[in-house]
């Protein structure tokens, strides 16, 4: 189904609000992208880093509004900067043992300075509108954002988060405590769009150090708002749904059951599944 096709045919009067929280592009095309190229979806794009600023811009032109705010639960921080390239950049002290354990990180999580922040809560950001879909990768702050912006997040629809199975940082939250919290507001896993494993130091598997055995690092999880039990989900929500599966993920059996729902609830007309 064409982009326009689905949208026409759910009648959302309004684009989706979607916000990427460490938004620095290194060479990976977010899964929203087409979306704001076609007009789907707006971006409110977050980095602390004024060096990422200027790829964004290239990259969306004025289909971007910027956040240069650290998202975080709103008191003053310590912000570790990494070599942009690295993606390693936090709020969070690198563990010097955990990046021992694996090979590279001891250069990759470089730290070249620290800067004195003060963080913002996402609940506080002013020209935010309310989030349909959010896509979160701060290197171990994720929690502390997620739970300071519970306001934002109250209508929305799916979530992708990077979690760590192993910290790489000092204090870092790791994927059971993340997913724990996602379950009490509402949210049940989707899917993994990237699942990253890292060979352990000192053995290398043909010479390079980025190519694994089976020690777990971390991945990108998609939550969705809990799709078993919808009677708590108002339409616009689970047309949000509809939408981010299936031109977000390709999850054509969400999108198919938040379709037949609405046309069960009269929502969208009776032969809107077939």
């Amino acid at each position: 189904m064409a982009s326009r096709d689905l949208f026409d045919l759910l009648s959302l009067d309004r684009p989706l609000q979607v916000a990427d929280i460490g938004a620095a592009d290194i060479g990976e095309a977010p899964i929203y992208k087409d979306m704001v190229d076609s007009g789907l979806a707006e971006l409110n794009a977050f980095d602390a880093d004024p060096r990422q600023h200027a790829a964004l811009r290239q990259l969306y032109g004025e289909r971007v509004r910027i956040f240069p705010q650290v998202v975080g639960d709103g008191g003053p921080a310590t912000l570790y900067l990494a070599a942009p390239q690295s993606g390693m950049t936090s709020l969070f002290r690198p563990s010097a043992d955990h990046l021992a354990f694996f090979n590279g990180f001891e250069r990759l999580g470089q730290v070249e300075r620290e800067q004195a922040v003060n963080t913002t809560r996402l609940d506080d950001i002013e020209g935010l509108p309310n989030l349909d879909f959010v896509k979160m990768d701060i290197q171990g702050g994720e929690l502390a954002a997620l739970r300071h912006g519970t306001a934002k997040l109250a209508r929305c629809a799916m979530v992708q988060l990077e979690v760590s199975f192993v910290p790489l940082y000092e204090g870092q939250p790791c994927f059971g405590e993340v997913d724990v919290w996602m379950r009490g507001q509402g949210f049940i896993p989707h899917c993994f769009t990237g699942l990253k494993k890292w060979s352990i130091a000192p053995v290398l598997r043909d010479g390079d150090f980025r190519s694994p055995f089976n020690q777990l690092l971390e991945a990108d999880i998609v939550y969705v708002r809990d799709p078993v039990r919808p009677g708590g989900l108002d339409p616009d929500l689970m047309k949000a749904v509809a939408l981010l599966a299936h031109h977000g993920f390709y999850s054509i059996d969400l999108a198919g059951r938040m379709i037949a729902l609405l046309a069960a609830r009269g929502v969208l007309p009776t032969d809107a599944f077939e």
